[in-house]
């Protein structure tokens, strides 16, 4: 899929130069580059009959990318904290983690931005609750605009641009180094509003 990119706290020369990271940052956005039009549409179709009524191209990527990055050794559903009061709670959990990033993929509601941005500063800077991961940067990746309204996602998830709007207030409150991947819409093919079918461009 193509994508834009938007870095926190000069992330873009973190990734290019600091091994820790460089080698981990380029498999994932490798597999990112991988997932084509064909893919999406065969994922959206088998999701299609398990499901009638899906309508978006969110579970479809979900689904991708999970089952692209796990079998390069990403560790999904990963707990920040230790304590079991927070690590049995998905809020408190981590989409992916490999050595020293963690990854979010926030396809959910606009108010759950912040969070999302917390994730992994929380998994990356010191704090008093015992934690279970220790990453150094962190990865989210969303939906533009243009994949919102071409994936027919819903008008209410919190996209790119809208993430960008809070990372600007926010730039004190978060010391981590974070990559922004604002997926943009396939270029084939989009999710008719009303038929909730693939409508070839």
């Amino acid at each position: 899929m193509k994508h834009t990119l938007y870095y926190h706290r000069h992330a873009d020369q973190i990734v290019k130069s600091d091994l820790k990271f460089k080698d981990d940052y380029n498999e994932l956005i490798a597999v990112i580059d991988s997932i084509s039009d064909n893919d999406l549409i065969e994922a959206f179709n088998i999701r299609k009959t398990e499901r009638p009524n899906i309508k978006s191209l969110s579970e479809p990527i979900n689904h991708i990318l999970k089952e692209r990055l796990t079998s390069k050794g990403w560790i999904p559903e990963s707990p920040i904290f230790y304590d079991k009061v927070y690590r049995t709670l998905k809020k408190w959990r981590l989409d992916f983690v490999k050595n020293n990033i963690a990854l979010e993929v926030a396809f959910n509601h606009g108010e759950a931005i912040a969070h999302n941005i917390m994730k992994p500063v929380l998994s990356s800077e010191l704090n008093h609750v015992e934690k279970d991961i220790q990453t150094g940067m962190g990865v989210i990746i969303c939906a533009t605009n243009d994949l919102k309204k071409a994936g027919n996602f819903d008008s209410a998830v919190g996209s790119f641009e809208k993430f960008i709007e809070y990372f600007k207030p926010y730039q004190n409150l978060l010391p981590t180094s974070i990559v922004l991947i604002g997926l943009n819409s396939p270029s084939t093919f989009f999710i008719d509003k009303d038929s909730k079918e693939i409508v070839y461009k």
